[in-house]
């Protein structure tokens, strides 16, 4: 990893950090977030998912009239660093413990390399 592409992931640790920290007080359900990027295609390849403790909260909050509060708020902290992307929604993801427990044996690491059809896009 160059230098500067150790730069960008540090300032995406940060500010997912901060939306982590924010999502854990307001969403129900929201356990943690993650994030790939390929620095070769920054920042078009940024992928953050966010993942629910169950396969129910997750649904809930999909189907809720809040479903896009954790867009919104990554939208708004990507922002307010310069961090810009087209279309923030197509760089969100969401998934939960209990589908990574049921389709990858709890691997995280296996989950996350594969593409996102393990994922679920938030309703539009």
């Amino acid at each position: 990893m160059r230098k500067s592409d150790k730069k960008l992931d540090n300032l995406l640790c940060a500010v997912l950090t901060n939306v982590c920290q924010k999502a854990i007080d307001h969403v129900s359900g929201f356990q943690w977030l993650t994030h790939t990027v390929d620095f070769s295609n920054y920042p078009n390849s940024i992928k953050v998912v966010c993942v629910f403790d169950t396969n129910e909260s997750l649904n809930n909050f999909v189907n809720s009239e809040h479903n896009y509060y954790l867009t919104s708020l990554i939208h708004e902290q990507f922002e307010s660093n310069h961090i810009r992307l087209k279309n923030v929604t197509k760089h969100v993801y969401y998934d939960s413990e209990q589908r990574c427990d049921e389709q990858n044996g709890g691997n995280w690491a296996l989950r996350l390399t594969n593409d996102k059809r393990n994922s679920t896009l938030p309703s539009r």
